[in-house]
C-alpha cells in the first residue's frame, strides 16, 4: 500500500513545478464563472485539523478541540516541548506533497479551515499574527503551483460561533451579541481580504463555520436572527477593500438551515455553503437545499461531507454534480480511515488515548493517570511521523469519484 502511495508522491515531486495562471473566478446565478464565462464546478477536499485540530482526528474523545488538545499534550510534556509538537506538527501535516497529490487525483480545490487566533496575538499553537499568515501563505502558494483554488474557512471564530468542540469555544456560541467578539471578526476578515485581495488562487472567504449548533434550541430566536446582520456587517468590512473575491456564508446549524436568509445579502457575488452527513445520497437528502437554490437562483457548494461507504461517495457526488452543487469532502488526512489519506495509528498509541479519558480534573488525577514523560515523547514522535504523507496510506476512491 505504501508502495503505491510512493509511486503516486514520486511522479508528483519529479514533474516539473508549474505556476498555473489561475483565473479569478465569480458567481452569477446559481453558477461558479471565470472571468471568460466558463462554468467551474468545484469538487475537492477539506484541509482539516491543520490549522484547527480536532479530537477525533487523534482518536480522541474528551479532548476534542484545540485549546482541549494543547491542554492533553502540555500535561503529558510541558508547555515547552508542546510548542515544539505544534511546530513539527504544522511541518508535517500538510506539506507541498500533500496538495501535489490531491491536485493529482482530480480536485480543482481544498478547503482551508484555520483559527481566528493564529492570526492575532493571541496564544494559539506557537503562532503570531506574521507567522499565521506566513503558515497560510504557503498552502497557498503549493496550490497555485498545482492549479488548486482555495476557500478559506474560518472555523473558529472569536467567542465561538457553533458552540461545541469544532469552534473550539465555552460551549456556547458567545460571538453573537458581543461587540467585542463582532468587531474583531469582521476586523480580521478584513485584514484576510486586504492580504489576499487581487489573488485569484483565492476562490473566496468562507465567513464561518457551521455557526449556532443544534443544542441551543431555546435560543434559536435571538441567535439566528443575529446570523444574517452580522454576515452583512461582514460582507461590508471585506468589500471596503476587495470588490471581487465570492463570498460563503453557511447556514445555521451545522450549515443546513437556509431559513435564515428571510432576505439575500444585496451583494451578488454569493456562493451559499451547505453541510450533510448521515443522509440519503440522492435528492431525497439535500430536498431543503435544492429548494433554497431553485426558488432564489443562488449557487451554492456542499463543502463539507463525507464519513461514509464508496457506493455513498459516487452517489452524493453525482446528485450533487446534476444540481451544479460544488463539493468538498471531509477530511483529507486523519488517523485510521474515512478520509482521503490514511495516517497509521502508531504502536501504543492507545496509552496516549486512554489519558486523555482519564479523570484529569484535579493535580492529583494527572499525576496518578499521566503515563511517563519518555514513553509521552516517543508517542508523540510516532504520531508527528505517522501524519507525514510518505508514511500514509491514499484511498483512491476518490479520484475515481471525480473521474465519473
Amino acid at each position: 500500500m505504501l508502495g503505491a502511495l510512493a509511486v503516486i508522491l514520486s511522479c508528483c515531486t519529479l514533474a516539473p513545478v508549474q505556476h498555473h495562471n489561475l483565473p479569478l473566478l465569480h458567481v452569477s446565478g446559481r453558477h461558479v464563472l471565470t472571468a471568460q464565462g466558463d462554468t467551474f464546478y468545484i469538487q475537492g477536499v477539506n484541509l482539516g485539523h491543520a490549522f484547527n485540530p480536532e479530537g477525533y482526528m487523534m482518536q480522541f474523545q474528551n479532548c476534542n478541540s484545540p485549546r482541549l488538545i494543547n491542554e492533553l499534550i502540555s500535561q503529558l510534556v510541558g508547555p515547552d516541548e508542546t510548542a515544539d509538537f505544534w511546530h513539527t506538527f504544522s511541518e508535517n501535516y500538510i506539506t507541498e506533497d500533500d496538495i501535489r497529490y490531491i491536485a493529482s487525483v482530480g480536485a480543482n480545490t481544498v478547503r482551508l479551515p484555520f483559527h481566528y487566533a493564529m492570526l492575532t496575538d493571541e496564544d494559539y499553537m506557537g503562532y503570531t499574527s506574521c507567522e499565521g499568515f506566513a503558515r497560510m501563505d504557503s498552502v497557498v502558494s503549493w496550490c497555485e503551483k498545482a492549479g488548486l483554488y482555495v476557500v478559506l474557512d474560518m472555523h473558529d471564530c472569536p467567542g465561538g460561533q457553533t458552540g461545541d468542540n469544532i469552534d473550539d469555544s465555552f460551549g456556547y456560541p458567545f460571538l453573537f451579541g458581543s461587540e467585542r467578539s463582532e468587531a474583531l471578526f469582521c476586523s480580521l476578515w478584513r485584514e484576510i481580504a486586504e492580504h489576499y485581495c487581487g489573488n485569484p488562487v483565492i476562490l473566496g472567504y468562507e465567513l464561518m463555520n457551521e455557526p449556532v449548533a443544534t443544542y441551543f434550541e431555546d435560543d434559536f430566536d435571538v441567535l439566528n436572527a443575529a446570523l444574517l446582520p452580522l454576515y452583512e456587517r461582514c460582507i461590508d468590512s471585506i468589500r471596503s477593500v476587495d470588490h471581487k473575491h465570492i463570498i460563503l456564508l453557511g447556514g445555521a446549524q451545522w450549515n443546513g438551515n437556509f431559513r435564515i436568509f428571510d432576505h439575500l445579502p444585496a451583494d451578488a457575488n454569493i456562493l451559499y455553503a451547505c453541510h450533510r452527513y448521515g443522509h440519503p445520497a440522492d435528492e431525497s437528502g439535500i430536498r431543503d437545499f435544492l429548494q433554497f437554490q431553485d426558488s432564489l437562483n443562488v449557487a451554492m457548494c456542499m463543502t463539507e461531507t463525507g464519513h461514509a461507504s464508496d457506493d455513498w461517495y459516487y452517489e452524493q457526488a453525482a446528485t450533487l454534480r446534476r444540481h451544479d452543487i460544488g463539493l468538498l469532502f471531509w477530511p483529507y488526512k486523519k488517523l485510521g480511515g474515512s478520509c482521503w489519506m490514511h495516517a497509521g495509528v502508531p504502536e501504543g498509541w492507545q496509552t496516549i488515548v486512554d489519558f486523555s479519558k482519564a479523570d484529569r480534573s484535579s493535580y492529583r488525577a494527572i499525576r496518578e493517570n499521566r503515563p511517563s514523560f519518555e514513553l509521552s515523547r516517543q508517542l508523540l514522535g510516532a504520531y508527528l511521523d505517522s501524519i507525514r504523507v510518505e508514511n500514509c496510506h491514499p484511498d483512491t476512491v476518490y479520484s475515481h469519484v471525480f473521474a465519473q
